[in-house]
Parts: C-alpha cells; sequence; structure tokens
C-alpha cells in the first residue's frame, strides 16, 4: 500500500472515531462509498438473509457500531477503506439525512425545491449539521424521534431530493471518494443535528394508501369541496401554492384523484393554466405516493 494510501486510510479511521465519539454509529467505506467489508455469505449455494447474526463483519450498513474497539476492528479488516459511513435511523439520534444533488435534471434545483416545500408545508429547516459533497451537493443532518422509522428515498419527495433514513447511511465528513473528499459547511460542524420539523416529518413517512373494498361506502360527492373553495379564493402571488396545499391534503384523506379535476378547474378559474394546475397537483400527488 502505497503512503498516500496508508494516509487516506488512517484519516478515514480518526475521522470515523470522531463520528464515533458523537454516538453516530459508522462502517468503513470504499472511494466508491460502498462498504468496504465483503459479505462472509457471497459464495454460500443458497442466498442467506443475515443482519449480523452469524457474528462476522461485512453486513454493511448493520455492522455499524460507536464502540471505538469494533470500529478500529472493522477499519483493520478493510485496510482499503478511504471513507465511513454513518448509519441512519440508529440511537440515539436517529439520524434522517436530506441529500441535496446539485442540478438533478438540467433545468431544477434541489434546494430552491426544498425551500419550496417549505413554502408549501409552513416549516423552516434549522441551523444544523450540512456536509458538503465532492459534486456540490449538500448533506443536511437531521434527528427523528424514536419509533418513527424513515424510509429511503430517491426524488420522491422532490426531484433531487434524497432521503436517508432507517436502514441506510450518509458518507461521513472526512471521506475521500474517487471524485474527492465530503467536508463540514463553515460553522456547522460543532452543531448537533437539529431536530426534524414535524411538517416535513409528515411528508417523509406518508400515511399508507387506503385501500377500498366492496364494502366501502358509496364516495360523498360533497367531499373536498371546501379545498375547491379554498383555491378558488386565491389572489394572484398565492394561487400556486393555495392549490399545492389543498391537493396535499387532498391526497392525504385519499381522494386525491378523485378532487383532481374539480381542483384543476378551480386554479383555472382563479387564473392558472391547465398545465400549471395539473403539474402542481401532480406534484402532490407524488409526496404520498411510495
Amino acid at each position: 500500500m502505497a503512503i498516500t494510501d496508508r494516509q487516506t486510510a488512517a484519516l478515514a479511521l480518526a475521522h470515523a472515531l470522531s463520528a464515533a465519539e458523537r454516538g453516530l454509529p459508522v462502517i468503513p467505506l470504499t472511494a466508491r462509498k460502498l462498504p468496504a467489508l465483503p459479505s462472509p455469505h457471497r459464495n454460500d449455494d443458497h442466498r442467506t438473509v443475515c443482519r449480523g447474526a452469524c457474528g462476522l463483519p461485512g453486513h454493511g450498513v448493520h455492522d455499524a457500531t460507536t464502540d471505538p474497539a469494533a470500529v478500529r476492528a472493522l477499519f483493520a479488516a478493510a485496510p482499503w477503506a478511504t471513507g465511513y459511513g454513518i448509519a441512519c435511523g440508529r440511537p440515539p439520534h436517529h439520524l434522517i439525512g436530506i441529500d441535496l444533488d446539485v442540478d438533478p435534471t438540467g433545468g431544477g434545483d434541489s434546494a430552491v425545491s426544498l425551500r419550496r416545500l417549505a413554502l408549501h408545508h409552513l416549516f423552516t429547516i434549522p441551523p444544523t449539521v450540512t456536509v458538503l459533497t465532492p459534486s456540490g451537493g449538500r448533506h443536511l443532518w437531521l434527528t427523528g424521534p424514536p419509533g418513527i422509522p424513515v424510509p429511503n428515498s430517491a426524488s420522491r419527495l422532490a426531484p433531487g431530493i434524497d432521503i436517508r433514513g432507517t436502514g441506510g447511511y450518509l458518507v461521513g465528513p472526512g471521506s475521500v471518494t474517487r471524485h474527492g473528499r465530503y467536508r463540514f459547511a463553515p460553522g456547522t460542524a460543532g452543531l448537533p443535528p437539529a431536530p426534524c420539523p414535524r411538517a416535513l416529518l409528515r411528508l417523509l413517512t406518508p400515511p399508507a394508501r387506503r385501500r377500498h373494498s366492496v364494502e366501502d361506502p358509496a364516495p360523498d360527492p360533497d367531499r373536498g369541496q371546501g379545498l375547491v373553495r379554498f383555491v378558488l379564493a386565491a389572489r394572484e402571488g398565492g394561487r400556486n401554492t393555495r392549490l399545492f396545499w389543498a391537493a396535499c391534503r387532498a391526497y392525504e384523506h385519499g381522494y386525491g384523484d378523485a378532487l383532481a379535476d374539480a381542483l384543476t378547474r378551480a386554479a383555472v378559474r382563479t387564473g392558472l393554466t391547465e398545465r400549471e394546475a395539473r403539474a402542481t397537483i401532480a406534484s402532490a400527488a407524488r409526496l404520498f405516493r411510495c
């Protein structure tokens, strides 16, 4: 191993130990941001479902630990590691990672999308640990309440916004990848991860869609008319915001598709085009479809 490789591995271990001291469970990662230790079951004749119960390392995020001796042992078994991952959803922090990509669609900005969501749903992201990625993106660290698992997702919340929750991991600051180094944003290294705003947490843990059965009563034709009136009362500058909020409430309660045409007609009467209205309603629908 070259001197620079040994230095990179030593620094990765040092950063991982520092994170573990803060109560963040860690695992070693390769320069491709993948768990560094191969599965001990990779040569089994049949696929073994094991999350570490066998006692051997090589189970990805399930190996994550805050014990310094165990962290050292994991890195000793993977001297090629150039970084470390931080397991999300684990006590004591129950970390939730908001991964903001840069210009994911060639015309979008995930940071702008997050601000729009915050405006629509009336929440603000508090000052918190922020990690800058080599591509120019950002990871925001938030904490969730115990007992509420947050699922991992990719661009479900909005284009370019990925969520790292239970069973996922974040690349830790100080890690070196093929594209560069992850580092703390200035002024955030000493901050504790901030609690996830309740309104955002509801978006990250959408309720399961209710299955209709033959015993369900016939749909109420007046259901959702209050939301339609809410949209009709919109004034210029707030039309799209009102429509988005109303559509979210409709999908949250299980009748978004049934109300979509009525909401579209109401939005058109306030001055939006039909294309704008349907695009906004479609955005709301994506939030409640896993």
